[in-house]
C-alpha cells in the first residue's frame, strides 16, 4: 500500500515524512490559542488492505514491542440491567500499558520514529498523553520531552518519571503547554506528538473502532453486528476524529454498510466542540471540569473533529461533574470498571442522552482512562478522604 497526507479542507497532497504536520495553504493563518487550520489526515492511494487487518500507514515491524490495543469489549449485565439497555457495552482501554487510550497514538509515532531514526520525541499534555508517550518511549527507546501544566495530576506526572522521560512542567493552562512544546520542537527540531498537530495522533486512534466491530461480531456471533452509537470522551477533539477515522475506513473496505452516530461527550465545564455543534461558531471559555483530560479552552483539533461529526450526523451531549462523578461510580460498583473522570465522561453522557436512543440499539461506550490516573477526583466521588 502507499499512503500519503491529504489536507480534508483544499485536498492537497503531501509525502508522509519528518516534518510535516499540516497543510501549507490552510495552516497559514493559524494562530496561538486557536484551532488549528489545514490538520492532515493519512490516506491510502495505491493497493488494499488486507481482510480483517488495520490499514495504518507504517510498516508494523517499526512498533515498539509493547501490547497496544486489543483491549476488551465488555458486556456489562447489571448496568444494562439497570440502564435497561440489553446491548449496552464498554470499549475498556483503561488497560492500556499506561492506562490510557492515547498508547494507540503513542504506539504509531514511535514507530514512524524509529522508521525514520528519529531519536526524541516532544509534546504537551494534560497527562495522559505525556505518561503515554513516555511509557512507549521507554520500551521503543527514545527520549522524550512532555510539556504538562503543575496542576495535571500527581499520578500521571510520576507516570513520566518513572518512564524515564524529561518532565516540564508550564504554569498555566494545557494550551500555553501546547504552544511551548512546538517552540521546543521547532527549534531542536525533535519529531513532535502534540496531539492533532501530528496526523499519526489521530491514525493511531482509529484503531479501537476496528476492535469494537470485530469483538461484537465475535461476541454475538452475528457477521453483520455493528454500533449504532458510539459514546466518545472529548476535549481536543483527537479521540473522537480517531474513532470516526476507523469507521470511515471499515465502511471504504466494505466491512460496514453505514456510518455509526458518534456521540461528542462533553463536560460543561470545558465543551467548545458541543457549543460549535450545536451554533455553527466557536466560542472559547476558561476550562474549568473535574475530567482534567479532557479539559482545553480552545480544542486544537476543533475544526477537523467538527467537520467530521457534522459529514456524519454526530451529537454532542454535554454532562456537569457530578454527572461525570455519579457515572464513574456507576460504573465502578455494577461494571467493575474503574475509570477517571474524563472516561466517565462518556458514560455519563450516554445516561443523559439514553432516552433519544432505542432500548434494542447497540450501543458503546469508550472508557478511555484509568481511574487510578486521578485518586483525588476518585476520592471525591465517593465521599472519602484524601
Amino acid at each position: 500500500m502507499r499512503w500519503i497526507y491529504r489536507c480534508p479542507e483544499c485536498g492537497a497532497e503531501y509525502a508522509i515524512e519528518p516534518g510535516r504536520y499540516l497543510c501549507d495553504r490552510c495552516s497559514s493563518h493559524n494562530a496561538p490559542g486557536m484551532p488549528l487550520g489545514g490538520v492532515l489526515e493519512c490516506a491510502w492511494v495505491e493497493g488494499e488492505p488486507e481482510p480483517g487487518t488495520v490499514p495504518l500507514p507504517i510498516d508494523r515491524r517499526w512498533l515498539a514491542p509493547i501490547p497496544v490495543g486489543d483491549t476488551p469489549l465488555w458486556a456489562p449485565t447489571r448496568l444494562r440491567a439497570e440502564l435497561g439497555f440489553r446491548n449496552l457495552w464498554l470499549k475498556d482501554d483503561t488497560c492500556e500499558p499506561s492506562g490510557s487510550y492515547k498508547d494507540r497514538a503513542s504506539h504509531l509515532v514511535a514507530g514512524f520514529a524509529r522508521e525514520h531514526g528519529i531519536g526524541e520525541i516532544a509534546l504537551a499534555s494534560t497527562g495522559n498523553a505525556a505518561s503515554s508517550m513516555a511509557c512507549i518511549g521507554a520500551a521503543a527507546g527514545i527520549k522524550i520531552t512532555v510539556f504538562v501544566p503543575k496542576t495535571a495530576p500527581i499520578a500521571k506526572r510520576i507516570q513520566v518519571l518513572q518512564y524515564g522521560a524529561e518532565l516540564r512542567e508550564v504554569d498555566g493552562t494545557y494550551d500555553r503547554a501546547f504552544d511551548e512544546s512546538l517552540d521546543y520542537s521547532a527549534k531542536t527540531g525533535v519529531l513532535s506528538r502534540n496531539t492533532a498537530y501530528n496526523p499519526l495522533t489521530i491514525e493511531g486512534k482509529k484503531t479501537a473502532a476496528f476492535e469494537v466491530v470485530r469483538d461484537l461480531r465475535r461476541a454475538t456471533g452475528s457477521a453483520g453486528a455493528a454500533p449504532d452509537h458510539i459514546f466518545v470522551p472529548t476535549g481536543d477533539g483527537v479521540i473522537i476524529a480517531g474513532v470516526i477515522r476507523g469507521f470511515e475506513d471499515l465502511v471504504r473496505m466494505g466491512e460496514l454498510a453505514r456510518m455509526p452516530t458518534v456521540w461528542a461527550a462533553q463536560a460543561d465545564g470545558s465543551s467548545a466542540i458541543a457549543r460549535a455543534l450545536e451554533t455553527g461558531s466557536w466560542e472559547f471559555r476558561p476550562s474549568c471540569t473535574v475530567a482534567d483530560s479532557i479539559a482545553v479552552e480552545a480544542p486544537r483539533n476543533g475544526y477537523y473533529a467538527l467537520a467530521k461529526l457534522r459529514r456524519h450526523g454526530g451529537r454532542a451531549v454535554v454532562v456537569t461533574d457530578d454527572e461525570i462523578l455519579s457515572a464513574q461510580r456507576l460504573g465502578s460498583s455494577r461494571a467493575g470498571l474503574f475509570a477517571e473522570p474524563s472516561s466517565a465522561c462518556a458514560l455519563a453522557g450516554f445516561v443523559k442522552a439514553r432516552s433519544m436512543i432505542g432500548a434494542d440499539e447497540t450501543v458503546v461506550v469508550m472508557l478511555t482512562g484509568s481511574g487510578l490516573k486521578d485518586v483525588r477526583s476518585a476520592a471525591q466521588a465517593v465521599g472519602a478522604p484524601y
